[in-house]
């Protein structure tokens, strides 16, 4: 290459980079940076409800309570609960409490004494000085049936009822376990729990499978599984 053109061709390549490496520097300002995809989450699962907890003791046969008026010394008594549901109480005779809970009893002896025209504002605090035994029944494909007592003021769900009469046997069906129920007005009422799901963990246990409170009285039945 002649020597009278190599000073002027070197400016024009010095110019030419710096020219292209501006309009690379302008795109790359130009295009916003790709945001890094957001990361994933597992929903939480959703937490079992605290069955013990939800539990309220009520009252039932042979429970022995006792009854105080405020300002009413001479009426207070102690009285257990009759074969009937009662208790016998001063001026008033026989109020039926078994199955209300203890604040439900209070109030029930409130309106008694004042729709009687006895008192006018009575305050009533009942508090149990003697529980009735408490006890359920299990029968069935379990190794000891029988007769399971429940916890004083607190109670037992059906898993826990089949393990204190020494678990399922081996040709028990425990995704049919029955719990047959007395009501109040004596119909009775039948729950079926998959207590088998409950102890393997699977997803189609039915919401009262697990959080079904055993009441005095019960009745739970594990049939025999067809081999």
């Amino acid at each position: 290459m002649s020597r009278l053109f190599r000073p002027i061709l070197l400016p024009l390549a010095a110019m030419a980079f710096a020219l292209g490496f501006f309009r690379s520097a302008a795109r790359s300002a130009e295009t916003p940076p790709t945001a890094p995809a957001p990361a994933k989450t597992e929903p939480a699962a959703s937490p079992k409800p605290d069955t013990q907890s939800n539990f309220i003791y009520k009252l039932t046969n042979a429970d022995r309570l006792r009854v105080v008026v405020y300002g009413e010394p001479d009426l207070a008594t102690v009285s257990r609960v009759d074969a009937r549901g009662n208790i016998n109480l001063y001026l008033i005779g026989d109020v039926h409490v078994a199955g209300c809970t203890v604040n439900e009893a209070q109030k029930i002896v409130e309106t008694t004494y004042r729709d009687g025209r006895f008192l006018r504002s009575p305050e009533v605090t009942i508090s149990v000085e003697d529980y009735a035994p408490r006890t359920v029944t299990v029968d069935g494909q379990v190794k000891s049936p029988g007769p399971v007592p429940l916890p004083t003021e607190s109670t037992l769900t059906v898993y826990q009822a089949i393990i204190r009469a020494g678990g399922f046997t081996d040709v028990a069906k425990g995704s049919a376990v029955t719990v047959t129920r007395i009501q109040p007005d004596g119909t009775k009422k039948i729950f079926t729990v998959d207590v088998d799901s409950l102890i393997k963990g699977k997803g189609q246990t039915r919401e009262h499978d697990d959080t079904l409170l055993l009441e005095p009285g019960d009745i739970i039945y594990v049939p025999e599984r067809l081999i």
